[in-house]
């Protein structure tokens, strides 16, 4: 998520695939209503069977193959989100199975494309983490497309999400953010190894699902603690303002995933009940939506060519995720409160849509101050 606005790729036409994204995001937020058992009415193709995809591929996928695309400053790499935000607005509308899973799966291999002519442009281990993810993300679509249910392919679902963002921090290293020696060989190899355990628990999954659900919560585990040395946000949090901001929802986002890999390592394969609840919302709420929350203000103007400027408003949304996910896991999970559970899961989205709605104000009230200035600025030159 760190490359530069390149002209090549026009705002107006990267409008319409975020557009999708959000609508990815209201549909994936609404298919999970249903799913916590809240009285509001289901679609006949049963629009709680797309919540994962929508989530996942949808709003995340499309999000990281727009920025990808803009750093690539190629329009052809807006295939990948368009893609992406296509196919999961099919599954959602209730749409032919077979296309939007089709849509899913080619986005995924356009997102490979990209990278590869990214790699062409300078290879690093950073890019190739990244690379790797959207491997995953081919590789989830495919076996998706094959029959497995999407219970069984969510490591490879979480290690789309785990590899693309565990690389971008990577990337920081070598850009110099880091703290002094965070880029030494040592840990670069560090980081190939929980990579490289990673891909083989995702592969030992579909074969010995006991051994590879331990093997990848270990290999998560290893990732955890590589970032939690390594990554600049340990010095960061002790900062002001959007810094200390970013540094906390990092820091809270790998926390999450720390909880995941504990419980893959020591459960094994869990497919269904708490503990799949408790594991899947941990990467994918709160680590995944954490990392969204904490990338915005940079990522989004990027994108946008519009300023998302910092303010502390964005705590409360951010606290609102984390405390309502440890109630969610804590009471609702592993103590069994089903109606805590339930609520816990409304709050979960209110924390979403609430940092959605922080963050339109600060980029409208921006854009409005900015032009402001403008006007001002404009008539005391003329006045001169």
């Amino acid at each position: 998520m760190n490359g530069p606005s390149v002209p090549g790729v026009p705002v107006r036409w990267r409008l319409p695939v975020l557009a999708g994204a959000a609508l990815a995001l209201l549909g994936g937020l609404y298919a999970a209503l249903v799913l916590l058992g809240v009285t509001v009415p289901d679609t006949p193709a049963g629009i709680g069977r797309s919540h994962g995809p929508a989530m996942v591929f949808g709003l995340v996928g499309t999000l990281v193959a727009v920025e990808r695309a803009v750093a690539l400053g190629a329009r052809w790499g807006l295939l990948a989100p368009a893609c992406s935000a296509l196919g999961a607005l099919v599954l959602l509308a209730g749409g032919p199975a077979l296309a939007g899973r089709l849509l899913l799966a080619t986005a995924g291999a356009a997102l490979l494309c990209g990278y590869a002519a990214l790699w062409r442009r300078q290879a690093t281990v950073a890019l190739l983490a990244q690379a790797a993810g959207a491997f995953c993300w081919y590789a989830a679509a495919l076996l998706w497309l094959g029959g497995f249910p999407v219970d069984q392919t969510v490591p490879w679902l979480a290690g789309f999400v785990v590899l693309t963002i565990a690389g971008e921090r990577l990337e920081l290293t070598h850009l110099g953010t880091a703290q002094p020696g965070a880029h030494r060989p040592a840990a670069e190899r560090w980081f190939l190894v929980a990579a490289v355990g990673l891909l083989a628990g995702q592969a030992a999954s579909l074969l010995w699902p006991v051994a590879g659900y331990r093997l990848w919560g270990l290999a998560l585990l290893g990732m955890v603690a590589w970032l939690a040395t390594f990554d600049v946000a340990r010095h960061t949090v002790r900062g002001r303002g959007l810094p200390r901001y970013v540094a906390v929802a990092l820091l809270a986002g790998y926390g999450w995933l720390a909880v995941a890999g504990l419980l893959w390592a020591g459960d094994g394969a869990v497919t269904a009940g708490p503990r799949y609840d408790a594991t899947t919302h941990a990467v994918f709420l709160g680590f995944t939506m954490s990392m969204i929350f904490a990338h915005a203000p940079v990522i989004l103007p990027a994108v946008l060519r519009r300023p998302l400027p910092y303010h502390p408003v964005l705590f409360v949304p951010l606290a609102m995720l984390h405390l309502s996910l440890a109630a969610r896991l804590g009471l609702g999970d592993w103590l069994g409160l089903a109606a805590v559970w339930r609520w816990a899961g409304v709050a979960n989205e209110l924390a979403v849509v609430g940092f959605a709605a922080c963050a339109a104000v600060l980029a409208v009230r921006a854009r409005r101050v900015g032009a402001a200035v403008r006007r001002r600025a404009a008539v005391v030159a003329v006045s001169r």
